[in-house]
């Protein structure tokens, strides 16, 4: 069975399993189940009213992209993904993912209601704050591809375009603009900030760290099942789809931190993402393009994907469902 097709009574039996990796990805995530109110954010408002003007609006404008995007997300899923995939262990983590990303945007609501944000200016910035909205547009031209367009995944084309939402998704908005804002939330709690808040954010990034690992999975396995798109021009503009997506961040970056807050600016941010970039075009199998150092190592236990080889050996030392069933 090839992971593409669209028959509606293929992959009605979960065994024996085609593609383990997604069947271990879907038990991890079962295991990493939680929820938002079980974390008392209240604790935190005493940091908050301390902070400053340049924190403050750091926080709300992360608010203001994360929220509606972990919703993006969940569209390009089930117009873009799932109805294109014939595994059943697939279809069983992308029903997880598609949770999971609803319990962060309850996640997200749970923040603006607890600290004295500005709900509308929240509401309103992915729209009137340009280089927000320019992401934003990037996203939608993919969903709108695979929804409002006949995709065929039988053609090369149809695949192709597959492969595409797969990246500006994946990749792209999960795999680098949210962990740059990952980094800027968890930089309150290396200077001894908002620790509850962190502690959220952990939880959503060991989500999204397994949320990118089943997206380079599913994209490489796509390509190796496929030789038809194997071939330079499509890597090449892969490629030149992620570097120009970095240029994206770096001007939301400048928005988010105009004037900088204690121990971090827009190019210690930017730095981030350049090195978040090349460690994807890497799992993609392209060289590194930037070749920058990673400036917040302090991240690199948290959410590099690249420790994600041993991840199911690991210890989770903070937050399992069902822990005594997952060990051996």
């Amino acid at each position: 069975m090839a992971i593409l097709g669209t028959g509606i009574q293929d992959g009605l039996l979960l065994k024996p399993i085609t593609y383990p990796w997604a069947y271990d990805l879907y038990n991890q995530a079962v295991a990493n189940t939680w929820f938002p109110n079980e974390i008392q954010l209240g604790e935190d408002l005493a940091d908050f009213k301390k902070m400053t003007d340049e924190e403050k609006h750091a926080v709300t404008f992360l608010m203001s992209y994360f929220n509606p995007n972990e919703l993006l997300v969940n569209k390009a899923l089930a117009f873009g993904v799932y109805p294109y995939i014939n595994a059943p262990e697939c279809h069983l983590y992308l029903a997880k993912q598609m949770w999971e990303e609803a319990n962060h945007c309850m996640s997200f609501e749970y923040v603006l209601e607890t600290f004295p944000l500005d709900r509308d200016e929240a509401y309103e910035s992915h729209v009137t704050v340009p280089s927000m909205a320019a992401k934003e547009a990037f996203e939608v031209k993919f969903i709108k591809r695979m929804t409002e367009e006949t995709l065929d995944i039988s053609t090369t084309e149809g695949k192709k375009d597959f492969v595409r939402n797969l990246v500006a998704y994946n990749i792209i908005l999960e795999g680098i603009w949210f962990y740059s804002g990952f980094m800027v939330a968890l930089s309150f709690r290396q200077r001894n900030l908002l620790r509850n808040f962190g502690s959220l954010m952990d939880w959503v990034i060991r989500d999204e760290s397994l949320h990118l690992q089943f997206g380079i999975n599913l994209i490489l396995t796509v390509l190796e099942e496929n030789e038809d798109l194997q071939d330079p021009e499509f890597a090449d503009e892969i490629r030149e789809m992620i570097l120009g997506a970095v240029e994206m961040e770096e001007a939301y970056n400048r928005d988010l931190l105009p004037k900088g807050i204690l121990g971090l600016n827009a190019d210690y941010v930017n730095q981030y993402v350049k090195y978040l970039a090349d460690r994807r075009l890497e799992e993609l199998g392209f060289d590194a393009h930037y070749n920058v150092s990673n400036p917040a190592k302090w991240m690199a236990t948290a959410n590099d994907t690249l420790q994600l080889v041993n991840f199911f050996e690991a210890t989770n030392t903070s937050y399992e469902v069902n822990a005594q069933a997952t060990k051996k």
